[in-house]
């Protein structure tokens, strides 16, 4: 039995990857290392818990020695890194808790491999998985590319780009077996509605104002998130050690017609006239240091491992929007509390 540490997995991308491969691998044992934050929600994965190869562990990545412990206890074949601060605004209002988490957490994390694994390495990998943004801002035209050079523009991108780097240094120093990936923006069931698309469901459908930064005409690539935890389950297996893989939707909107798209969906599924929602539309104040545009080239992972999305983003948003509209319990406990406190300070004051 191969033992499997999933960071961040209750988490919204992370909740998909675990259920995915807990189903998916019956012969493998998959441990959820989640510190439960905001963001970390075990409801996520309410219909796996009961499972004999999952494992949940309440644990922070900062802390170097549950690492190291962990690491013995287990004696993990594989790391799939989710865990990771995620939210520009957050980072331009708290950025060391993104230097902490993302750069720190991530560290504690490769010592601990290398120190398990030492020169044996054979069948073992290290996954870390992360963003487009390390990137930077596009124009109107071109995508990026595994070659294209970094250059983050928040406290969140700089942070995941620093990761980036260590996990890329681990492998050329110490021969850590280790693959990125770097993904577009997703979306699906789930997701802290801190994030675009939920945030604008959420508020579409309890009639409140859907706050749209500068004009809206950022564009952003998206990805349904169950096509993001397949190509993550592939490059597991069958990605090369040392390699970059861009994972990307083929897939772009600017905010403004995306929202408009949802208030369409929506009014639609609520019975609402055409046009209705699309009152909600609130432009606020730009967000500091917005970046233009993101697109993603994923020929790389196309062809040399076979994957690509299966979902066009109108098929995708339907089954989000469903998705939503029948969990009005699980939005509702997301949505309380302290979110509602940096909802407020993030946009009713601009």
């Amino acid at each position: 039995m191969k033992t499997i540490l999933i960071t961040g997995g209750a988490g919204f991308i992370g909740s998909h990857v675990v259920r995915r491969f807990v189903n998916k691998y019956p012969d493998y044992l998959i441990v959820n290392l989640d510190t439960l934050t905001y963001a970390g929600n075990l409801e996520n994965l309410k219909d796996i818990d009961t499972l004999p190869n999952y494992q949940f562990v309440k644990g922070d990545i900062n802390e170097s020695v549950l690492m190291n412990t962990l690491f013995e206890k287990y004696q993990f074949d594989g790391v799939l890194h989710l865990a990771a601060e995620s939210h520009v605004d957050r980072s331009i209002s708290d950025p060391m808790s993104f230097i902490m988490t993302n750069i720190v957490g991530t560290v504690n994390l490769l010592n601990a491999a290398r120190e398990i694994w030492k020169d044996k390495t054979e069948g073992k990998r290290f996954y870390h998985i992360s963003t487009d943004e390390v990137y930077g801002s596009l124009g109107e035209t071109g995508f990026f590319l595994e070659t294209t050079s970094y250059d983050p523009k928040s406290p969140y991108s700089a942070s995941k780009a620093s990761s980036d780097h260590l996990v890329r240094a681990y492998h050329n120093t110490y021969n850590l077996p280790v693959v990125i990936t770097n993904c577009s923006n997703n979306y699906g069931p789930n997701q802290f509605p801190e994030k675009l698309i939920p945030l604008a469901i959420h508020n579409i459908s309890h009639n409140k104002p859907i706050p749209i930064y500068g004009k809206g005409e950022n564009i952003r690539d998206w990805l349904y998130v169950e096509d993001h935890a397949a190509a993550i389950d592939l490059v597991f297996h069958a990605g090369k050690n040392g390699e970059t893989y861009n994972i990307g939707g083929h897939n772009e909107w600017t905010n403004i017609a995306l929202i408009r798209q949802l208030c369409q969906t929506l009014d639609k599924k609520l019975g609402r006239a055409p046009g209705t929602s699309e009152g909600l539309i609130t432009y606020v104040k730009d967000r500091a240091g917005h970046d233009l545009r993101y697109a993603i080239d994923a020929t790389k992972i196309q062809q040399e491992l076979g994957w690509k999305p299966s979902l066009q983003f109108e098929e995708g948003i339907e089954k989000t929007v469903d998705w939503y509209l029948a969990n009005p319990g699980w939005l509702a406990n997301v949505a309380s509390g302290a979110y509602e406190k940096y909802y407020e300070k993030q946009y009713t004051s601009r």
